[in-house]
């Protein structure tokens, strides 16, 4: 038993300086509370006893499990006094071996008892287990049950207890127990020491981390590109902090595809000192494959990573891989490497976006706490990161993750893309199944005008004359002329033949006063013969004007290099017609006519505007099919409701005849369906 009646005691001294250095758990330190309070009270045995979260009852006391005995078991600690195995497996209750508790029962129940009343209590091992402040007796001695409480002395009240220590003491006299008692209950307020200079560390640090990051923010906020703002990161956290070598990486692959297996890879971006980046460089590619390694793990690395134990120990930073670090300082014995994560949170949760990389060779250290406040430093920079990262992406993939990010609010955070498209999928599936509209066929068109007339040759002849600035696209009225025959060989036949007309009826007299009746008979037809070639000649001189048939306007016929040319009967000289009132006739395939009907109403888009729609209605149908490029194809007739000014004969277009209103699946599948029809004798 240590003695501390004077406070000035080299033991006293110890035991104040055992529980106000520095422990950098708080496992640690309740191992020196334990060590500390088995000793001060002379117990033959101090238990450990941690809560159980969510057990226990309201009487008795929420439940305990008894995690670390005073006396150490041997392999503990090693001859300097310093632990032999990790933190986790020192606070082990299945290590316990059984029996090594003393009156086990009575002390499950003095710590759990303790535990339900967060005071220090006094149980006597002589009477029914009930507590006996001061009473105990010569008998078996009695258990001191401490509570160890958490947080701050203002904290401490709602949060749980860090647990409870119980000490076996040897039978002694009230007073000597009040003694114990008191000390007992002045060194378990020590632990409210370590819980404020737990927070003063920690405050320091933010303070700490707040200020770097201030100054990182800052040098970001000036950069004009995403580029920039990484240089600016890497230069000054490797100035800052005096660094030999920063490097970042980020991390390529869209944010949903995170839980993909081998979906991410860090993407070296910057290097400090370093303008231009080639990343088939080894050095390059050798700073990947460690980044890489930090983003598997999820968690800052360091090579030569940290003890396991003692002072300077690291659990999580000793269990980390570090295959690719160890590579990356392989040509350098003095050289230390770390990386650390850069990490958002979103709506997602929380993600790596990234990996600083920093190495040094000199003064500065490369310990826990360095990486802390660079990691805590970090966390509040890659937000930065993140949003210079989404301005300097394109406008597509940015409108890609707002539609992601507004999707995830109705749909979840997981797989947000693929519930998209799948009720994107359902809701058009749906739709088109109940939705119904016009089913419209198209055809292609072309424009010919309702009246139409051709103007040929009245017989075979010369031309003579085509009035003066006769051409196409020329208007004229029914009964303009428009071109002459020559007539003079016509008029000299018929002259001819009207001379041969009175010398046949001078012969005819003559016979029948001879009384020759055959011979006049023949005289006499041959008058008419010749009359009737006369008639013909006049005629043919008539009709050598060829004149408009109608009111329209030329659409064929440029005659000026052909006067005086032969033309022969019936070949075409002009084409007149009336384009105020024009007529669409389409070519519908055979796989459509059915649905087509007179009287229905379509509308036309000419080549020449497409964006024009005439509406038309079906006149006729022409019943017998043309093959045309190897299709069979009908002759279908509308009438146009309106006709534009500029629509011309033979303009081509495209006619959708509106027929029956059917759903938006039928139409889609309906051609397919009919092919299968055909195939499978459906």
């Amino acid at each position: 038993m240590i003695d501390l009646s004077n406070i000035k005691s080299p033991g006293w001294q110890r035991v104040v300086s055992e529980l106000t250095a520095a422990a950098p758990d708080d496992r640690i330190f309740l191992l020196r509370m334990l060590c500390v309070l088995g000793q001060v009270s002379g117990a033959r045995q101090a238990i450990f006893h941690e809560i159980v979260a969510g057990s226990g009852d309201e009487a008795a006391g929420p439940e305990t499990r008894a995690t670390l005995v005073w006396p150490l078991r041997q392999g503990l600690m090693d001859a300097s006094g310093r632990l032999a195995v990790g933190v986790d497996r020192l606070f082990d209750a299945s290590a316990i071996p059984a029996g090594e508790i003393l009156f086990e029962q009575e002390a499950r129940r003095a710590a759990r008892q303790c535990a339900g009343m967060r005071q220090t209590l006094v149980f006597s091992l002589d009477g029914a287990g009930d507590p006996a402040f001061y009473d105990a007796g010569p008998g078996k001695g009695a258990l001191l049950a401490v509570a160890l409480h958490a947080g701050t002395p203002e904290q401490s009240a709602s949060l749980p207890l860090h647990g409870v220590v119980t000490m076996l003491v040897e039978p002694r006299s009230k007073g000597a127990l009040q003694s114990t008692l008191s000390m007992a209950e002045v060194l378990a307020g020590y632990v409210f020491n370590h819980a404020s200079q737990r927070a003063l560390r920690q405050t320091r640090q933010a303070s700490a981390a707040i200020d770097l990051a201030g100054r990182l923010i800052a040098g970001l906020n000036a950069a004009e590109t995403f580029k920039g703002a990484t240089m600016r990161l890497v230069n000054d956290v490797c100035r800052v902090l005096g660094l030999d070598r920063v490097a970042m990486g980020w991390v390529e692959g869209s944010p949903a595809r995170r839980g993909l297996e081998g979906a991410r890879s860090v993407r070296c971006v910057a290097l400090s000192d370093t303008e231009n980046l080639d990343r088939r460089m080894t050095m390059v590619q050798k700073l990947e494959h460690a980044m890489n390694e930090c983003l598997d793990q999820e968690q800052a690395v360091v090579y030569p990573p940290p003890a396991a134990d003692g002072p300077d120990a690291d659990v999580m930073l000793s269990q980390s891989v570090t295959h690719a670090h160890r590579e990356l300082a392989a040509g350098n014995a003095s050289l230390r490497v770390a990386s650390v994560p850069l990490r958002t949170v979103d709506g997602e949760g929380e993600r790596i976006v990234g990996v600083l990389l920093v190495e040094s060779a000199g003064a500065t250290r490369l310990d826990a706490p360095l990486l802390e406040l660079l990691q805590s430093t970090l966390d509040l920079v890659s937000p930065v990161l993140a949003v210079r990262h989404s301005d300097d992406r394109l406008l597509a993939l940015r409108v890609w993750d707002s539609a992601l990010w507004a999707g995830a609010w109705a749909v979840g955070t997981r797989h947000t893309a693929w519930k998209l498209a799948g009720a994107a999928a359902t809701a058009l599936f749906l739709f088109s199944l109940f939705y119904t509209t016009t089913y419209r066929i198209g055809a292609p068109a072309e424009m010919r005008p309702v009246e139409r007339r051709v103007v040929s040759a009245p017989f075979d002849g010369r031309l003579a004359t085509v009035e003066d600035g006769l051409r196409e696209n020329q208007l004229v009225t029914s009964g303009q002329v428009l071109a002459r025959l020559d007539t003079r060989e016509a008029t000299l036949s018929a002259m001819e033949a009207e001379a041969q007309v009175s010398q046949f009826d001078t012969q005819a007299d003559e016979a029948l006063k001879r009384g020759e009746l055959g011979e006049a008979v023949q005289a006499r037809a041959k008058a008419d013969q010749s009359r009737a070639r006369a008639r013909l000649m006049r005629l043919q001189v008539e009709r050598s004007t060829i004149t408009s048939p109608l009111d329209g306007t030329i659409i064929a016929g440029d005659l000026s290099d052909r006067l005086g040319a032969a033309v022969k009967l019936g070949e075409k000289l002009f084409e007149v017609a009336d384009t105020s009132r024009m007529e669409v006739v389409a070519r519908v395939g055979d796989a459509d006519i059915a649905y087509i009907r007179e009287g229905q109403t379509g509308q036309v888009s000419p080549k020449a505007d497409p964006s024009l729609k005439v509406a038309f209605v079906v006149e006729r149908i022409v019943p017998l099919s043309q093959p045309k490029d190897g299709q069979n194809a009908f002759e279908v007739r509308a009438t146009l409701a309106e006709t534009p000014d500029w629509f011309r004969p033979g303009m081509e277009g495209q006619a959708r005849f509106d027929t029956v209103d059917r759903s938006l699946a039928w139409i889609g599948a309906r051609r397919i369906v009919d092919t299968l029809r055909v195939w499978l004798w459906w």
